[in-house]
């Protein structure tokens, strides 16, 4: 495929990558997006670019020059099959709805994998657009890092997320609290259809158009329901399970969004926006890291009730395509949603007992494992090694092990994880699967992003991030990567970088 330049005073064409690009989302109707280029940047330089993602995807063809990687991943150049735009949508943000859209991110368009699979290849940082609201439409460096390492990291967890394929140094400063480096995430996703999406479409499109954006969704996401009766209320059941298993997963690992506002839900189930984004380390359900979240509405145990918020306004601005009689379309959204506490309960209890290696799911269960929960809570243990000391036996001197509460409860769980007749072996196995050795300790992800920023040392990043492509693997040499910090994540914020 041929890349046109987006500098005025540049005629070359590139040929140094293998893209398939196609537009779907240009077709919708006009008021979803805006036709808009990237904002060209002074220096553009490539710091990171994911190999076996390209591969993935089918662009790459082994031979990719840096510079012109370079040029593509920052905007400079634009490839010739790409109309990039930027999106519009809305969002309940802290439970207040605004109008908004990609204030500073340009869809370049759709990638088609060889396997014919559809991914949206998104700029992020790459300047102003109608939606930017005052902003500079630009990222900082040490953010779109994060967002890198975060978002790879959750995906080799095996929780579905959005990927990171680049990122590129601008040449250019961005002012934030203080002045940084600025950057460009090549951000990789099923699609970045939100539930601010179709509350924008509630309030600005017509019904026919509504009706066109489910259509497009249902095609690209959930074509399983595309000859359902009643295609908008099955689209709602979709998201619903979609959501409901995501943020399982999320609780599995201990990891908080940090700001789930309708405009963060993806329509694909996919975990979208690393910001203020964190790992708990030591258990507490209350537990919120981000700078902007005073109240803890999301914090790690409200993630299921603000998921289930979410989708109630999600079915509101589905109303007008569930039923033309508004009083039948509420009732027949408010069933449905009524379902998602049950869904939920049923996927974070399978979740729990695959945790704790058990097979199958017993009314008891809850009770054993709400016991060990209080437990932890109590005593303040981190909340990955304590499932990784279950699975071993092999208990640190800290206060929750030597007390007789849990020691009760261990014995227990032993009588309960082998009444089927398997042994520990077997029970250490199945609980392998679901407790990663590793996750994103907060102050090993603060100390790679401060090196790699402020000294241009990416040993401790490329490290980590290396590690995380294998979390649920031991690996000789990296117990500094499984060890909390001394002083606990007390006073630890996270910031949104906008």
């Amino acid at each position: 495929m041929l890349i046109i330049s987006n500098k005025t005073n540049t005629s070359h064409l590139l040929r140094s990558m293998k893209w398939n690009l196609q537009n779907s989302y240009a077709e919708l109707p006009a008021k979803l997006f805006t036709l808009q280029a990237p904002t060209p940047v002074k220096s553009p330089k490539l710091e990171l670019f994911n190999e076996s993602l390209a591969d993935f995807l089918g662009i790459s063809d082994g031979e990719q020059d840096h510079t012109d990687l370079a040029e593509i991943f920052s905007g400079n150049k634009i490839l010739a099959d790409s109309k990039p735009l930027a999106q519009a949508y809305a969002g309940h943000q802290f439970g207040n709805f605004t109008i908004l859209g990609d204030g500073r991110a340009i869809l370049l368009g759709e990638q088609i994998t060889p396997n014919q699979e559809q991914f949206d290849v998104q700029l992020k940082g790459a300047g102003r657009t109608p939606y930017s609201r005052g902003g500079d439409g630009r990222a900082t460096l040490k953010s779109m890092l994060r967002e890198y390492l975060i978002s790879e990291a959750m995906h080799h967890l095996g929780i579905a997320s959005t990927r990171a394929l680049a990122v590129v140094t601008t040449g250019e400063n961005v002012q934030r609290e203080w002045e940084n480096e600025g950057a460009i995430l090549t951000r990789i996703a099923k699609s970045h259809i939100r539930v601010g999406t179709y509350e924008f479409a509630f309030q600005q499109l017509s019904l026919s158009e509504q009706k066109e954006l489910t259509a497009y969704t249902i095609k690209r996401h959930y074509p399983e329901i595309k000859d359902a009766e009643n295609p908008a209320l099955d689209l709602l059941k979709a998201v619903m399970e979609k959501q409901a298993a995501l943020i399982t997963n999320w609780m599995r690992v201990g990891f908080i969004h940090g700001v789930m506002n309708t405009d963060n839900m993806s329509i694909a189930g996919e975990t979208i926006d690393y910001g203020p984004c964190a790992f708990m380390n030591v258990y507490h359900p209350k537990t919120v890291f981000s700078s902007i979240d005073s109240t803890g509405r999301y914090s790690y145990s409200n993630q299921p009730l603000i998921a289930h918020w979410n989708l109630s306004r999600l079915a509101i601005a589905l109303l007008p395509q569930i039923h033309e009689n508004q009083e039948e379309a509420v009732k027949l959204a408010q069933n449905t949603l009524n379902e998602f506490p049950g869904i939920y309960q049923s996927k974070w209890e399978t979740m729990m007992c695959q945790k704790l290696g058990l097979e199958g799911v017993e009314t008891s269960d809850k009770a054993l494992i709400d016991d060990l929960l209080q437990l932890m809570e109590k005593h303040a243990a981190d909340f990955t090694n304590t499932f990784l000391a279950i699975q071993s036996g092999d208990f640190p001197e800290e206060s929750l092990y030597q007390s007789d509460a849990f020691q009760d409860w261990y014995l227990h769980w032993i009588r309960r994880a082998t009444q089927s007749g398997k042994s520990m072996e077997e029970v250490q196995e199945i609980m392998g699967k679901h407790n990663p050795q590793y996750i994103p300790r907060n102050h090993k992800v603060e100390e790679a992003l401060f090196q790699a920023t402020e000294n241009h040392d990416f040993s401790i990043f490329n490290e980590m991030h290396e590690l995380l492509k294998t979390p649920y693997q031991l690996k000789d040499g990296f117990t500094a990567y499984q060890v909390p910090p001394k002083e606990g994540d007390d006073g630890y914020q996270t910031f949104c970088g906008t």
